[in-house]
């Protein structure tokens, strides 16, 4: 199983954003199941969780995990092909953000399309380096930094401009024979708070 993949076709992309079809999706990332294993969990007939199996496994977004006799039954066990699952613009292709449309380094959303973008070519790259058995050269850096004042943050992206920029002033070789070309993207934007869990609330107990 894979940590995650991309959805990069449309009707794929469909099939797996169905509520229940989620629903599944989830279950089998925890573990292979049958569909009697299945229904039980979701609250389904074991016949309709057949029918949702069978779209995402022709979308190869579930597969098969090996088979088991129960009584007079041979029984399939689905898995997963990925614990997780990331859409490509190229499911939306005819609308998909086009950061070469407008450029402007302090817009929101310019950075959702550079995102987006970055989304559909490391996509569209795993999936030819799996086809090609090869492993793909790539690097990310995530962190968190806090600002003092609003002050400090355009000098910290100032100069973070100027040391990427040095950088590629360095190494950046127009004419190498056999050369490559690599994106760079890098973006800063506030972190997303994360709410506080609601506690839960206990019920007193009834008086005799």
């Amino acid at each position: 199983m894979l940590d995650v993949t991309v959805i990069e076709d449309s009707a794929a992309a469909a099939v797996s954003l169905d509520p229940m079809r989620s629903r599944l999706l989830a279950e089998l990332a925890a573990g292979p199941a049958s569909a009697a294993m299945l229904a039980a969990r979701v609250g389904l007939p074991r016949q309709k969780v057949n029918y949702h199996l069978k779209a995402l496994e022709r979308h190869g977004l579930v597969e098969l995990a090996g088979e088991r006799r129960k009584g007079n039954v041979t029984e399939r066990l689905m898995r997963a092909t990925a614990a997780s699952y990331v859409i490509s613009p190229l499911a939306l292709a005819a609308v998909q953000p086009d950061p070469g449309r407008f450029r402007d380094q302090l817009s929101a959303r310019w950075m959702l399309a550079v995102a987006a973008r970055l989304v559909r070519d490391v996509g569209t790259l795993i999936t030819g380096a799996a086809k090609a058995r090869k492993r793909l050269a790539t690097y990310a850096l995530d962190g968190e930094v806090r600002f003092a004042s609003a002050a400090d943050r355009a000098a910290f992206v100032e100069e973070l401009t100027q040391g990427i920029g040095a950088l590629i002033a360095k190494y950046h070789d127009q004419d190498a024979p056999g050369g490559r070309e690599h994106r760079i993207v890098v973006a800063l934007h506030p972190t997303v708070k994360t709410p506080p869990a609601v506690p839960a609330i206990e019920k007193a107990p009834e008086s005799a």
